[in-house]
């Protein structure tokens, strides 16, 4: 069913000061380019901003200084992008589904599963777990025994939960994400791997956002735990007994080793590496492709590797880098060569 609002609606629901027609009918969101009279569109940067006279949308998101130029309504609010996100959910369509469960699901004869939840065809829900209100689990999902889905938590389908993995409310979790796949644990027995059975699960905060293909692994003996408001995009590997702060954020292809510990409000850029058994203190931003080796005990941006170039001046730069340390001994030869005769022509 097509969701449509009122200006005046969005207005109010947005907390936004509207400027035009009220009566303006709004039945989706869209590019300043490409919106149409039934569209939503919004001003988050200035480069767009010779877009708005000829823009056509039913009403514009934008900041206060750029109202004048809206040539249709107008919402105002201090952020138009955050505005927009809190939009956005009026208008997402996959939000629509009816309770029930779908055919050639299973679902163990012990689980709870509440009746406004959504279970998908062929979805499997072990014994012991616990699905709570609101919950949408999608087609072939299958989440295995004594684990805990939160209320209005939405796992894509082909999602892959392990046993005893505890999920909060409102996560979204999409589609190939594997929670609670045994981590790396091995002993080394004279040249043979010895499995170490992981004991541990995992623990899921509210909000939390795991993107596709991503695998969060169980911890060894305690949880590896995602803590509340965290955004994991696609393709991460956490490891096992990762701890992650609240409200961070990682992109997609980084890799955290075990037992390593991320703090709150943390950004940590595509592609990125980090080793076990390390910190990183709240408030740090690592950059893209950087590989960190070493606890962060200071808040700040940190990046490592080499900046794009030309690749004849990459390999003659390549070759110097090799040659950095035998240049630094020859550097700190001739600074001593220099200070002895600097001192002995003041003696003389």
């Amino acid at each position: 069913m097509m969701q449509s609002y009122t200006a005046a609606e969005l207005a109010t629901i947005l907390d936004a000061q509207l400027e035009g027609n009220p009566e303006a009918r709004i039945e989706g969101i869209a590019t300043l380019e490409n919106a149409g009279a039934e569209h939503l569109a919004f001003l988050h940067s200035g480069r767009y901003q010779s877009q708005l006279k000829s823009c056509k949308a039913g009403a514009v998101l934008v900041k206060e200084e750029f109202a004048a130029e809206v040539s249709g309504t107008a919402l105002i609010v201090a952020d138009p992008y955050l505005a927009y996100a809190a939009a956005s959910v009026l208008f997402d369509r996959a939000l629509e589904s009816k309770p029930g469960i779908g055919p050639g699901a299973v679902i163990d004869s012990t689980a709870t599963v509440a009746r406004s939840a959504v279970v998908g065809a062929n979805a499997v829900i072990g014994s012991n777990t616990v699905v709570a209100d609101g919950v949408r689990i999608g087609a072939n999902t299958v989440i295995g025994n004594n684990c805990m889905v939160g209320e209005k938590t939405r796992l894509a389908a082909n999602v892959s939960v392990y046993d005893g993995v505890r999920i909060g409310k409102q996560c979204v979790i999409h589609s190939a994400a594997v929670i609670g796949a045994d981590g790396f644990g091995f002993a080394n027995d004279g040249g043979c791997w010895v499995k170490i059975h992981q004991l541990g699960g995992v623990a899921i905060g509210d909000r939390v956002e795991i993107g596709a293909g991503t695998t969060i692994d169980r911890g060894a003996l305690d949880d590896t735990c995602i803590g509340d408001g965290v955004i994991l995009d696609n393709q991460i590997q956490i490891a096992h007994n990762v701890t992650i702060g609240e409200n961070t954020a990682i992109a997609a292809c980084a890799a955290i080793a075990g037992s390593t510990r991320i703090g709150k409000q943390c950004t940590i850029a595509g592609a990125c590496g980090i080793a076990g058994h390390l910190s990183i203190v709240d408030g740090t931003h690592i950059t893209a492709m950087s590989m960190i080796t070493k606890s962060i005990t200071e808040a700040g941006a940190y990046s490592s590797g080499t900046i794009m170039e030309p690749h004849k001046q990459w390999k003659r730069n390549a070759v110097r880098f090799r040659q950095l340390d035998d240049m630094a001994r020859r550097i700190k030869e001739l600074e001593t060569i220099i200070k002895q005769n600097t001192e002995g022509q003041s003696e003389s």
